[in-house]
């Protein structure tokens, strides 16, 4: 925000609305005085015996030209009454019907900025945690290789959005709006919590068992792993947040809103230092196998590396690990494969002309990484018909002759 308590004020009135500040006053004793519809609201707060701590005129009507000084004022008088900055009110405001979730990147900066690619990379990466978190909190045994359901789709869509950076530090701000209060009717018992609120109680849960299980790993994870929040999905998030060398850790913290009863979990900040950042790869190999065991699958893709294998002697024939890039359940993935002679020729051709490469086994998650491990089988098919085609003559060449001659 701005340099100037004014300044963030006037910042805080250009991106809140009305309707938040009316549903935070109602949720911290104010009482609503007078009301005409889509013009104004007069709030007051009442004190001990009967006085007034407070007494505010929010402005509803966006179409005056005077809307923006006057919502300001506002602000500006509720941040004096509750003795608030501006930064402070404003999350307080958005939290009355907003799960917050701070992501603090501790590293070392020199101007409170880091590298426009980090930013990139980590904006990824939390995407990711979220749509790890809302498919388990949308169905704890559901497998996270198939497509999304809607009402994930729906939420990442509408319902989860990025706010404001915090100053001393470089803090992302995640903001799931829980949408307004549904009526209660008479004798109506309690009410399960919206969608917003089970996906950051179960982000929640499942940061707080992956710290844990990086420190000591227990097998009772792997019978339910979607009860206790996690998945390889938001493992793998988090091992993209930690990548930069220059992290020290990261600060995991969340600001529950106070429109819904508090829940049992983040309510400390979850720390993970380089101790946790090094377990988390073996964390999630545990759970890549068990959400994804091995299966037959026939893979196309681009082979990306080859990388010979030098433990074999002169006599044996050519082997390589070869890399291919291609995609698994609508994901695009990096798989290893061990391939020698007639088919570790045809990988390097399909290499140098970057053609695609078809090739069958049993795909596995082992050793921190994909593989196909058994019953390899090449299909060199398209690769034999490619070679067997005449070369093309250059046009270019051709055109250049006649206009030569």
């Amino acid at each position: 925000m701005s340099t100037s308590p004014l300044g963030d004020y006037r910042e805080a009135a250009a991106t809140l609305s009305p309707s938040a500040v009316s549903q935070f006053l109602a949720a911290h004793q104010w009482e609503l005085e007078a009301r005409q519809d889509h013009v104004r609201e007069i709030w007051r707060l009442p004190g001990t015996n009967g006085a007034i701590e407070g007494r505010i005129m929010l402005p509803l009507a966006r179409g005056f030209d005077d809307f923006s000084q006057r919502f300001t004022d506002t602000l500006l008088s509720l941040g004096h009454i509750h003795s608030l900055d501006a930064v402070t009110l404003y999350e307080r405001i958005i939290a009355t019907r907003a799960d917050l979730f701070f992501i603090r990147l501790d590293q070392a900066m020199v101007d409170g900025t880091i590298p426009f690619q980090q930013a990139e990379k980590a904006l990824q990466a939390l995407y990711k945690m979220m749509r790890s978190a809302a498919t388990t909190a949308h169905d704890p045994s559901r497998s996270h290789s198939v497509r999304s359901p809607s009402v994930v789709s729906n939420f990442l869509e509408d319902d989860v959005r990025l706010g404001h950076t915090k100053r001393g530090s470089f803090v992302f701000t995640i903001v799931a709006r829980l949408g307004d209060a549904p009526p209660k009717s008479e004798g109506q018992g309690p009410q399960a919590p919206p969608f917003p609120r089970r996906v950051m109680e179960t982000l929640a849960r499942g940061l707080e068992t992956t710290e844990r299980l990086t420190r000591e790993w227990s097998d009772d994870v792997l019978t339910s792993p979607g009860r206790a929040g996690i998945s390889a999905g938001l493992v793998e998030s988090l091992e993209d947040l930690s990548q930069p060398s220059h992290l020290r850790q990261l600060d995991l913290s969340f600001e529950w809103a106070a429109a819904e009863p508090r829940p049992d979990v983040g309510l400390a900040t979850i720390t993970l230092d380089r101790d946790v950042m090094v377990e988390l790869p073996r964390v999630r190999e545990r759970l890549v196998r068990q959400e994804e065991p091995p299966r037959q699958e026939t893979l196309v893709g681009l082979v990306k590396g080859l990388n010979r294998d030098d433990s074999a002697s002169a006599d044996d024939e050519e082997t390589a690990d070869v890399t291919l890039a291609a995609e698994v359940n609508g994901k695009s993935r990096l798989v290893h494969v061990m391939l020698s002679g007639e088919d570790h020729e045809w990988a390097i051709q399909a290499y140098q002309e970057k053609l695609p490469f078809t090739v069958s086994g049993s795909l596995s998650y082992e050793r921190r990484a994909w593989r196909l491990v058994s019953d390899i089988e090449v299909d060199a098919s398209f690769l034999r018909h490619h070679a067997a085609q005449p070369a093309l003559p250059d046009v270019r060449t051709g055109i250049r002759g006649e206009l030569e001659g």
